[in-house]
C-alpha cells in the first residue's frame, strides 16, 4: 500500500504553507489509494517546544485531517541516526569538522549551495589523526560532514522517479546532482543528527513509498538519494508541489512572522475558507 507522511517541525505555529502541504499530502494519499502518517521532526532541542506540537495536532484536526495514532517523534530516534552515521564512518565517508560559520565565510569562495550558503571549502578534510585528537581534547565543538567526492565515487550517477502533481501525469526520471551541495553536515554541533540524515533514516523506517515536498526542498532530494544509496535504503517516489507565497511573492515562513493558522482561526477564518483559498475545495 502506498504510504506518505506529513512531517512538520514544532519550532513555531503552522501557517498556510504547512496547511497546503498537509492537504496536498492527504490528497495524494487518496489518489494513490494509500494512507498518510504524521511525523514530528523535533531534532532541534533549542527551538522545538511542546506547545507547538499540541498546536500542530489542533490545526490539522481543525482542517478536518486524521491520521494513525502512532505518531513518530524524531527526538526518540537518535540511536537510529547514530547507527546510520556509524555505517558511513565505517565506509570512510564522513569526517569531523571544527570550523565555525564565521571561519567558513571568511575562507569560502563565492560559490554557494542551493540554499545560498557558502560552499564548505574542505578545511578539515586534511586534518591528521593527531590534529583531530588535539582539537577533541580541547573540547572544540565538532560536526560530521559527508565527503561528497568519495560518496559520489562510490555510488556513481544517481536518478530517482518524480511523480508530477497533476492527476494523470506520467512519472519522470530525474538525475540527482548532490555535488552542488558540497560536503554537507550529517551530524550537527548542537544535536546528534541533521535534517538530511534523519529524514532518510525515518522514511525507510516507516516504509514511506511516496514523498511529497515543496519546491524549496527539491534540491535537497539529491542529498537524500545519495544517502539512501550509501546506507542501502529504498528510494521513494517524489512529488514536488508549489509554494504558498505572500503579497511580496516570498515563501511563507515562521521566522518572518507569516500569519499562523491559529491566528487565522481566531480571526474567524473557517477550514472551508482555507481549503478554498488553497485550491482544495
Amino acid at each position: 500500500m502506498p504510504l506518505l507522511r506529513f512531517a512538520p517541525s514544532p519550532n513555531g505555529y503552522l501557517h498556510l504553507g504547512h496547511a497546503y502541504s498537509a492537504l496536498f499530502t492527504h490528497k495524494m494519499a487518496l489518489r494513490e489509494n494509500g494512507r498518510w502518517l504524521l511525523r514530528i521532526e523535533d531534532i532541534d532541542p533549542t527551538r522545538c517546544r511542546k506547545e507547538f506540537v499540541t498546536a500542530i495536532f489542533e490545526d490539522l484536526h481543525w482542517l478536518g485531517l486524521e491520521w494513525p495514532h502512532d505518531v513518530l517523534f524524531q527526538s526518540s530516534r537518535f540511536d537510529a541516526y547514530a547507527h546510520a552515521l556509524e555505517q558511513l564512518k565505517q565506509q570512510g565517508l564522513i569526517y569531523p569538522c571544527f570550523c565555525t560559520r564565521t571561519q567558513i565565510r571568511n575562507v569560502a569562495s563565492s560559490r554557494t549551495d542551493p540554499d545560498g550558503a557558502p560552499l564548505y571549502p574542505g578545511t578539515c578534510t586534511s586534518l591528521s589523526e593527531k590534529e583531530i585528537a588535539q582539537k577533541r581534547a580541547c573540547k572544540l565543538p565538532v560536526q560530521w560532514r559527508l565527503d561528497m567526492r568519495k560518496a559520489c565515487e562510490k555510488t556513481g550517477p544517481l536518478s530517482f522517479t518524480e511523480m508530477p502533481p497533476l492527476p494523470g501525469a506520467r512519472p519522470q526520471v530525474r538525475f540527482a546532482n548532490p555535488t552542488r551541495w558540497g560536503d554537507v553536515v550529517l551530524q550537527r554541533k548542537d544535536t546528534p543528527t541533521s535534517y538530511h540524515l534523519a529524514v532518510v533514516v525515518d522514511d525507510a523506517f516507516q516504509n514511506i513509498t511516496h514523498v511529497t515536498r515543496g519546491r524549496d526542498l527539491e534540491a535537497a532530494t539529491d542529498i537524500h538519494m545519495l544517502l539512501q544509496m550509501l546506507l542501502g535504503l529504498p528510494t521513494p517516489t517524489y512529488t514536488f508541489h508549489r509554494l504558498i507565497t505572500d503579497a511580496g511573492n516570498l515563501k511563507l515562513s515562521k521566522s518572518r512572522g507569516s500569519p499562523s493558522l491559529k491566528d487565522l482561526r481566531k480571526a474567524g477564518v473557517s477550514p472551508s475558507d482555507i481549503r478554498t483559498r488553497l485550491g482544495f475545495d
